[in-house]
């Protein structure tokens, strides 16, 4: 046993796509649902044990109906109820894998937002490398923008030096037990500042290792971006 999970974050419900009935990970590009695009990468690397796919309680049973339809077969994957942030969703993914009685000081969960579709074997295979040496590691871009600090939203206070800016991608992957332990010494002040879990780790000190990620491994968030995705799929095909 590796001891190593992925996690697929599908608790949006994509506000930002416009007025649309279902959340954006159950869209279709290229004839499939995002979200199957997204954990069929998962499903064909070989570090994971199992596939956890975490959902919003009334998308559950889609969400396994279309795995049992596009990925049959395929008994490594779960579904299970998402929280009501991204962390507390992390955590419920945590917490199965304690009931299930595999969580040690190596477990391993490699947390993906699930219309992120296009992450490649090799990012997945250097998150769960790098995590097992150093703890914990965020999937960056370098900013090919200048970045622009704005503390009034009106004028610009700072612009960093871009040399050392990155853009944030996911996966992000830790040891679970540690990310928990971390998680829970949080204030509930320090809990509502978070965005991401790796925010946590930023919190308390502790180092993140930076893994290469791809330009073309974008989130789909709006509707332009389903047009990219198309056309990043044709490319794949």
């Amino acid at each position: 046993m590796k001891n190593v999970y992925g996690v697929v974050l599908a608790g949006g419900k994509g506000t930002r796509m416009g007025n649309v009935e279902k959340p954006k990970q159950f869209m279709e590009v290229g004839g499939k649902p995002i979200i199957i695009h997204t954990i069929e990468k998962f499903v064909v690397c070989q570090e994971f044990d199992k596939v956890l796919v975490l959902s919003p309680k009334q998308w559950i049973n889609h969400t396994q109906d279309l795995i049992r339809k596009f990925i049959p077969n395929c008994d490594n994957v779960v579904v299970l109820e998402g929280g009501s942030t991204r962390n507390e969703t992390i955590m419920n993914s945590i917490k199965y894998i304690d009931e299930q009685g595999c969580l040690d000081d190596e477990t391993i969960i490699v947390t993906h937002d699930s219309v992120r579709p296009f992450v490649t074997h090799r990012i997945l295979e250097e998150n769960v490398k790098y995590a097992k040496e150093y703890g914990a590691c965020d999937t960056v871009i370098p900013a090919t923008d200048t970045i622009v600090e704005s503390k009034d939203n009106q004028f610009i206070t700072n612009i960093p030096d871009r040399s050392k800016m990155y853009q944030g991608q996911t996966p992000q992957t830790f040891r679970a037990k540690m990310l928990r332990e971390l998680y829970n010494s949080l204030t509930e002040e320090e809990k509502t500042v978070l965005t991401d879990a790796c925010k946590i780790l930023v919190l308390k000190g502790e180092k993140i290792h930076l893994v290469d990620g791809e330009v073309f491994n974008i989130k789909i968030t709006y509707p332009y971006d389903l047009r990219v995705a198309e056309s990043l799929l044709g490319g794949e095909k």
